[in-house]
């Protein structure tokens, strides 16, 4: 089955960055197409959409918390989130998430119910 693993979480302090990494066990078909996604979930708080990629020309989405500060970006089955500026409320558990679409160069959804295959996340700490 599709296996998703995340990597790069750490401490930092504020003002810092880190760059996370999924690697992925996603095949490429020629009649569909798939969205990737970074999650986060602090403790005591709802898991959040953070960022979306699309794999047919790499469109993506932001939440407004991390505009101008993250940026997604993909390679084959791999996807990165780039964290510059980090600050205390980044603090989370981050996730990937992977889900399969039939449409193509359309920024991916946010919400959370259409992603099937989840990593094991990785720790994010900011102080």
């Amino acid at each position: 089955h599709v296996q998703l693993v995340e990597s790069g979480g750490d401490s930092v302090q504020a003002g810092g960055s880190l760059k996370l990494s999924c690697a992925g066990s996603l095949y490429s078909d020629g009649r569909s197409w798939w969205c990737m996604a970074w999650f986060r979930q602090a403790p005591g708080k709802q898991r959040e959409a953070v960022a979306t990629i699309e794999s047919g020309v790499g469109a993506v989405w932001y939440a407004d918390s991390v505009q101008d500060r993250f940026i997604i970006t993909r390679a084959r089955n791999e996807i990165y989130l780039q964290m510059d500026n980090l600050q205390p409320n980044d603090s989370a558990t981050y996730y990937c998430a992977a889900a399969r679409v039939v449409s193509y160069g359309v920024p991916c959804l946010a919400r959370e119910n259409i992603y099937k295959f989840w990593g094991q996340g990785t720790q994010v700490t900011v102080s």
